[in-house]
């Protein structure tokens, strides 16, 4: 977990299985490239109840975290953020009704104020929503509390697989929960 804590940028990558989604985190080198894997999270899709745990590595031994949705059902669901043995690292959930022309999630850690998180261009936003054979679009999200201090940064790049870096801003922010509302924002983006 101190490995993880002392890094300002990831990077998230989508691995193509066909019954699964499955997400590679690394440390991102000083020149941007994949220093490690940090984390594995495998996501049964079509899931019943939104439940995602993220491990040390792709032999799935060694959780680090886990995400869970509180309900089945829920346009704004609310997700807990957990360490393996279960206390609350945070949460992150999505605000519907800012959403319906651009998504906006707002991501809760304990002792610090909300960091609420918005699609960085309308029009992408838009366009990804009204054009179904745009939503290849790549979408980036800027998290930022109330008083405007950037939060973190989640950016998608282009390519055959999803990718994401993520850039971290408020050192206070515990690394888990941002890797979770990284990966989270691909896994549950679309529904």
């Amino acid at each position: 977990m101190n490995t993880i804590q002392g890094l300002q940028e990831l990077i998230v990558r989508q691995r193509i299985r066909m019954m699964v989604n499955q997400y590679e985190v690394h440390a991102a080198g000083p020149d941007g490239s994949e220093a490690g894997m940090v984390a594995f999270a495998q996501q049964k899709r079509m899931a019943f109840k939104e439940q995602v745990t993220l491990y040390t590595d792709d032999t799935k031994q060694q959780p680090v975290l886990g995400f869970k949705a509180r309900s089945v059902m829920d346009l704004g669901a609310t997700y807990d953020v957990t360490d393996p043995a279960g206390a609350q690292i945070g949460l992150f959930r999505k605000d519907f009704k800012r959403s319906l022309l651009r998504s906006t999630w707002i991501v809760e850690q304990g002792g610090m104020p909300p960091a609420t998180g918005q699609e960085r261009s309308q029009l992408v936003a838009i366009l990804r929503r009204f054009v179904e054979s745009l939503s290849f679009l790549p979408y980036h999200f800027d998290f930022v509390y109330e008083d405007g201090q950037p939060a973190f940064s989640v950016v998608k790049k282009w390519g055959l697989r999803d990718k994401y870096v993520v850039s971290i801003q408020d050192p206070r922010l515990d690394r888990r929960l941002v890797i979770a509302m990284a990966v989270g924002l691909d896994a549950l983006q679309g529904r």
